[in-house]
């Protein structure tokens, strides 16, 4: 897509562009001594790095374009692979700017330390550096999910200080970027564009949004194991443009859950005075959800997500989903304009138990002229497999329930690791990428 590889391109040479304006306005004049070549280098890590930043500030924004042509979860997959450079070329920064300032003044790295405290701005710029690795650590899988969600994004918060104080040391210290030069324009543009858009479209535009519709809770309906459906209301709920398969994310004002926010798809389609999400309770957030009382106001961040019919490019849909990854499904199916014999879907449940909205998508189904295959039980102990034992004994297979693939847009929707082992299966049957869609609600 070219929107998708403009974008790309932005974000690539943004940072080309910072070291360019550097290396134009003295900086390479510097590279004369060794001290000067570690000091610059240190520069040079500094400014990539706050680049990346940045653009991991940009990418966390929720941006409608972005999340238009490459989906939020692609954005903030991205925004995770950007996190680990970021931070080693921060601590390069330092680490080389103190070795080369102590070369350039006879101190050894140690010793240098304390003129560099003592630096206007600096205190600023190592506290934060010491909170952009809290963020990170914090951030790495195996330390996050020690965590409960509330701790993890109360410390991931901090990166919008840790910028905030990183931020004077770049217009101050050493003059790189004096009053009128073409660098401090640029730097001063990207942390606009950056926290602006931080501010809003996370904070202003759901304030906003929420005011203006009103969405309140109505009732919460139990489907047993665990599953609820709550339902709202509120003003010209249409006007916000969501699409059936899109997700918002929901605050629901109590005492108990007003500081957590929820990923939640859609489960039907809007009306303009209503809507419904159907949530499974997961954690200790999710189950309170269960037991929202009647008249509990609501906020939203979105509509985000491209897990719609209109990113099809084949003439036949397949559709596989698991657990409660159905909801966004039946909401599409609601939505989308579908011809008799177009669509085939597979509900996969691990147990009967699991047959969340079935009954709703087998009488969509029928509607529409759509095929479903249920497969139920554990699943096949092969790798990649997605299916049950039952189904694989009797030879079931991708190609067997989609005898179309080729000629398809493949939608999954479940758990992570039976969501791959379904994209690793449509590739080895030669599906390629863009004909299957996905979408990851994982923080």
């Amino acid at each position: 897509m070219r929107a998708a590889d403009l974008l790309t391109a932005v974000a690539v040479t943004s940072a080309a562009a910072a070291v360019s304006l550097y290396l134009a306005y003295g900086g390479a004049g510097d590279f004369t001594t060794v001290a000067g070549v570690v000091t610059s280098v240190g520069i040079v890590a500094g400014l990539i790095g706050t680049d990346l930043i940045l653009i991991m500030l940009v990418l966390a924004a929720r941006l409608p374009v972005i999340d238009r042509v490459f989906g939020h979860d692609r954005a903030m997959a991205t925004h995770r692979k950007l996190g680990k450079p970021a931070v080693y070329l921060i601590l390069a920064h330092a680490i080389l700017l103190i070795t080369g300032y102590g070369m350039s003044s006879g101190l050894n790295p140690i010793a240098e330390l304390v003129p560099m405290w003592n630096t206007p701005d600096m205190p600023l710029a190592f506290i934060g550096t010491g909170l952009l690795l809290a963020v990170v650590v914090t951030s790495l899988v195996a330390v996050r999910r020690k965590f409960k969600y509330e701790f993890w994004y109360f410390i991931h918060l901090l990166s919008y200080a840790a910028v905030l104080t990183a931020l004077p040391h770049q217009l101050s210290v050493g003059g790189m970027l004096a009053v009128g030069t073409g660098q401090r324009v640029y730097w001063i543009a990207l942390y606009v564009v950056a926290l602006g858009s931080i501010a809003a479209f996370r904070f202003i535009e759901p304030a906003v949004k929420s005011l203006q519709h009103s969405i309140r809770v109505t009732r919460v309906e139990s489907l047993g194991s665990g599953i609820a459906s709550i339902h709202m209301s509120g003003r010209g709920l249409r006007s916000l443009g969501s699409s059936g398969g899109q997700y918002f994310i929901w605050r629901f004002w109590t005492g108990k859950t007003w500081w957590h926010s929820h990923p939640i798809s859609l489960s039907a389609a809007p009306t303009d005075t209503s809507v419904r999400i159907t949530v499974r309770a997961l954690g200790d957030g999710t189950t309170r959800l269960g037991k929202l009382p009647r008249g509990t106001r609501v906020s939203i961040e979105g509509p985000y997500g491209i897990f719609t019919d209109a990113g099809r490019t084949a003439p036949k849909l397949a559709i596989v989903v698991a657990g409660i990854g159905v909801t966004p499904v039946r909401a599409m199916l609601e939505d989308a304009e579908l011809l008799p014999g177009e669509t085939t879907i597979v509900l996969r449940g691990s147990t009967p138990e699991e047959n969340y909205l079935w009954d709703e998508i087998d009488q969509l189904a029928a509607d529409r002229g759509a095929h479903c295959y249920v497969s139920v039980g554990p699943r096949a102990q092969r790798a990649h497999s997605w299916l049950s034992a039952r189904d694989v004994d009797r030879n079931v297979s991708l190609k067997s329930i989609f005898p179309d693939l080729a000629h398809s847009d493949l939608y999954i929707c479940g758990p992570q690791s039976w969501t791959d082992a379904v994209i690793a299966d449509a590739k080895a049957s030669g599906l390629p990428a863009h004909q299957i869609h996905t979408e990851r609600f994982d923080w």
